[in-house]
């Protein structure tokens, strides 16, 4: 990486909780010369953009030629037969040379006749090793479909992202295929501007959008502020908090949920705070409904999953809400009324254990 403004390579510096998150700063004309410094903008972006940029541009490379490995191999199959044959062939001739000179030499020489003859076994040893490596190699079957390799350049993503794959050889992959890259700033789109070398005198402008002040990647989801949009009108922070735990749901940071934590939401959303004095009576909470009727909350909750009291939730896994007009419905009357001691009867089949006297 390097400076647009100064020609100087950009170090990278890390800063945040850790020391993890990187970022480019040219700060070399403030250090040595007391100049402004030229540019400045975080690398995880960057990183980002350069590594799907590598991508794009290699995965056409990868489509192009996917078809070369499959021609490879079906030349390799004839080619390899071809060899085993001449291996033969040379077996064949160096053994034949064995013989002749074994038949050639002077019986009373038992220690020349000795080696020669130990020379023409090891040759007719290859003869055989070579004429069953020939039988055993595999014959090209013309009907046999190639291997498939499209799916090379859709692997090619997946081997970028792969947890075992270490940044050292992501490096070593991108300088294989960058010269290097010159960055700028545009301040007046507020874009970061890189201009790409590629191996082989090809260059590439690509711009990357800074984040505002105060922007950052650990945003709380769509979900979690459909929710908080939805129940800040009826039920307190707490409510809120506690239906969003039991739903799953984290914050930006993969915090749970705490009622600080939803009102801090709230307030940057601009959403509406809960207040009590809008309730008005009209709707009632299960503790609620529970001291009303003088039972407790696993009445109304079997009341509720029985059909016989009406209730409603914002969204799934939010406290129920149930009307006030809904207590003094007939059947719930009827069946607060029905609750009762159990009615035992006398079987007059049982003997009684003591009888009386």
């Amino acid at each position: 990486m390097i400076c647009g403004r100064c020609g100087r390579r950009l170090p990278v510096v890390y800063t945040g909780q850790g020391a993890r998150r990187p970022v480019y700063r040219c700060d070399r004309p403030n250090l040595l010369l007391g100049l402004p410094r030229c540019l400045g903008f975080g690398g995880s972006r960057i990183d980002a953009a350069i590594a799907a940029e590598l991508l794009r541009v290699v995965a056409p490379l990868a489509v192009g030629r996917r078809c070369r490995p499959s021609a490879c191999i079906t030349r390799a199959r004839p080619s390899g037969r071809r060899i085993a044959e001449l291996e033969l062939q040379q077996a064949t001739c160096e053994a034949s040379l064995a013989e002749r000179r074994y038949a050639a030499c002077d019986p009373d020489n038992h220690l020349i006749a000795a080696q020669l003859e130990k020379s023409w076994e090891t040759a007719l040893q290859r003869v055989a090793a070579c004429r069953a490596r020939l039988d055993a190699g595999p014959t090209p079957d013309p009907t046999a479909s190639p291997p498939d390799f499209t799916a090379l350049a859709e692997d090619l993503s997946a081997a970028w992202k792969a947890p075992g794959t270490s940044m050292r050889t992501r490096q070593r992959l991108v300088r294989a295929l960058i010269t290097d890259i010159v960055a700028d700033v545009d301040e007046a789109t507020r874009e970061v501007v890189l201009v790409i070398h590629w191996k082989g005198g090809q260059h590439s402008e690509l711009r990357v959008r800074k984040p505002r002040t105060g922007e950052h990647g650990c945003k709380t989801s769509e979900d979690a502020l459909a929710v908080v949009r939805s129940m800040a009108a009826r039920w307190s922070e707490q409510d809120i908090a506690a239906s969003l735990n039991r739903m799953g749901m984290r914050t930006g940071q993969g915090k749970s949920w705490t009622a600080h934590r939803v009102a801090s939401v709230r307030r940057v959303n601009g959403i509406h705070a809960y207040r009590s004095a809008e309730k008005g009576g009209e709707w009632l909470s299960i503790s609620e409904a529970a001291s009303t009727l003088g039972v407790t909350n696993h009445v109304i909750r079997r009341l509720i999953k029985d059909g016989l009291l009406a209730a409603e939730q914002v969204v799934p896994g939010a406290p129920y809400q149930i009307r006030s007009s809904g207590l003094q419905d007939e059947r719930v009357l009827a069946a607060l009324k029905r609750k009762a001691a159990p009615h035992r009867s006398q079987c007059q089949t049982k003997l009684p254990i003591f009888p009386e006297t």
